[in-house]
């Protein structure tokens, strides 16, 4: 990473939003590598463990929208000031007063869903600060903070299995009460940010059928790497027999690996294009998964493939959001709500579908092959866009990045 990059932005802002996002992702996902244990207690099936895993994810999604709007009308930092308040909140209530039914279990889910809506604070906050030329490297290493879902799948498993996963709740408040402090001290808004945008806004945007293929494109990275993430510890537990604290290491070898490649996916963009990025990205991730459909016999095969998917599920994060600012810059408060919006309701079918799958054939398979369909799906629809792209908004003549 070349020294205009450092110098071209504003690195305290750029590292005070990673760290935001991904003490925020580390608790948006807490219920995933959590699930297995809170599903014995509670009592729980397949299909209802992976609702509730799923619930987080899809509350991230609707309220990436809401915090989008916030952010444009107050301001990234204050909404993201806002945003961890409440899931401190929340956090704290859980861990005080206890998680006791399915019902309480799913509410817990949709509070967590702020943190999940940092996306939507993070990722402008970082972008406004940055020249085109610079917004892969500068998107990636903001969206780098997905990383956090590492720190749940090692931590919250093996905490959970000492103290009991109730009191998980309150151990995650110390790192949480850290990054606000930091957030509040460190970030601060671009000078000049773009005026604010209203739901008409937001309306009109769905109006331009570019936005349409972003949401579908992310939909399928994005919504990849969170639905794995959540869906995996309950996988390796159920197809393989691992015990809750050995599925959640085996998970976050798995998501360090997407977590990894965003920022690097987001500088390989930067050199090579992005569309050419994500279409390797696309063919790696769904010829991986179609293979783990086949319902390998040793898990260490199946987990070799599912971080190969990782890795391109993650590097396709980095070009999707590589490729967003060239095309909606004065939009980018929007428009990273509504594509955020749609990755998260792509993590919540995929982690969600594969529980409901697993519930009523018994297989997960099913659910992989369609996934990975779908990965499939957006290669030919990125394929089809690609011609008209970079001879309109990707051409030399509107942007000095490569796309």
């Amino acid at each position: 990473m070349n020294t205009s990059f450092w110098k071209s932005g504003h690195t305290p802002t750029l590292f005070a939003a990673f760290l935001y996002f991904d003490l925020s992702f580390m608790v948006w996902y807490l219920l995933g590598p959590l699930g297995v244990q809170i599903a014995t207690d509670l009592h729980l099936t397949t299909q209802q463990r992976g609702l509730m895993v799923a619930t987080p994810i899809l509350a991230g999604a609707v309220l990436r929208l809401f915090m989008g709007l916030l952010a444009d009308r107050l301001s990234p930092k204050t909404a993201g000031l806002i945003g961890q308040v409440i899931v401190i909140g929340a956090l704290f209530s859980a861990w005080r007063l206890g998680v006791h039914s399915y019902e309480q279990a799913l509410l817990l889910g949709l509070f967590l869903g702020f943190a999940g809506a940092a996306f939507a604070v993070a990722l402008p906050l970082a972008s406004q600060w940055y020249p085109p030329q610079h917004q892969g490297t500068a998107m990636g290493i903001a969206g780098a903070g997905n990383s956090g879902t590492v720190l749940a799948a090692l931590f919250a498993p093996a905490l959970a299995a000492v103290f009991g996963w109730q009191n998980v709740f309150g151990w995650a408040l110390i790192p949480l009460l850290l990054a606000l402090l930091a957030f509040a001290l460190l970030a601060r808004n671009a000078p000049d940010r773009p005026p604010a945008k209203t739901l008409a806004d937001y309306l009109k945007a769905l109006g331009d059928r570019d936005s349409w293929w972003f949401m579908l494109f992310y939909s399928v990275t994005f919504g990849g790497f969170i639905g794995l993430a959540s869906a995996l510890p309950g996988y390796f537990n159920d197809q393989y027999g691992l015990s809750p604290v050995t599925a959640g290491y085996y998970t976050a070898a798995c998501v360090c690996a997407g977590s990894l490649m965003r920022p690097l996916g987001g500088a390989l963009a930067d050199r090579i294009g992005g569309i050419r990025s994500l279409l390797v990205m696309y063919g790696i991730a769904s010829l991986c998964i179609a293979t783990v459909g086949f319902n390998l016999p040793n898990v260490n095969m199946a987990l070799a493939l599912f971080v190969l998917a990782m890795l391109g599920l993650g590097a396709g994060n980095g070009a999707v959001f590589q490729l967003v600012p060239q095309r909606f810059r004065k939009e980018i408060g929007v428009m990273t709500g509504l594509i955020g919006m749609a990755g998260g309701i792509g993590g919540f079918l995929l982690a969600a579908g594969l529980g409901a799958i697993k519930q009523h054939t018994g297989d997960y398979q099913l659910g992989l092959w369609l996934f990975a369909s779908l990965g499939i799906v957006a290669w030919f629809g990125l394929y089809g866009v690609k011609q008209r792209w970079r001879t309109t908004w990707g051409s030399a003549a509107m942007t000095v990045a490569r796309v």
